[in-house]
């Protein structure tokens, strides 16, 4: 069962649980104080801040969007769904299903469990809004996908190079 698309299951299992334990360790490490209490990693730079988000990634919709839960089930269902029945994916859309998947659970798993999301990565150089490892991996599926566009459209070009 596994075998097939074993990328996006790589990169789904291993995406929720860095996503789970970062969120566990900000959690239990940090108190949820206002204003926030925050850890330079690189002063001015990038700092860990613990924040709640009950919004849509990166603090839009910020104010309590229900549906979004739901949202983040519909999704993550739909590609389970589509890794087990649908084709055998090329690398780098595997990877980027799974780690669109891992987000979508990662955050979903915060909005049903807690009706909030937990933040963390407080990148300051460009004063851009709090988020943690969940809309990370979203983000890189979706560059992993972009990728896989130029892939293979490159190898389709070069198929009819060839053939021409």
């Amino acid at each position: 069962m596994f075998s097939k698309n074993r990328f996006f299951w790589l990169a789904a299992v291993a995406g929720l649980v860095l996503d789970r334990l970062s969120k566990f360790w900000v959690v239990y490490t940090f108190p949820l104080t206002d204003p926030p209490q925050t850890l330079a990693l690189i002063p001015n730079v990038l700092h860990f801040t613990y924040v709640v988000n009950t919004g849509a990634a990166f603090s839009f919709f910020n104010q309590g969007v229900s549906w979004l839960r739901w949202l983040s089930l519909g999704v993550s269902v739909g590609l389970l769904l589509f890794a087990w029945f649908g084709p055998t994916l090329s690398k780098w859309e595997q990877l980027g299903y799974g780690f669109i998947l891992s987000g979508a659970l990662g955050n979903g798993i915060d909005r049903f469990i807690l009706g909030q999301v937990v933040d963390f990565i407080d990148f300051r150089l460009i004063r851009f809004p709090v988020f943690n490892l969940a809309d990370t991996f979203i983000n890189v599926g979706i560059a992993c996908l972009l990728i896989s566009t130029f892939v293979q459209s490159s190898h389709s070009a070069a198929k009819k190079d060839k053939s021409s």
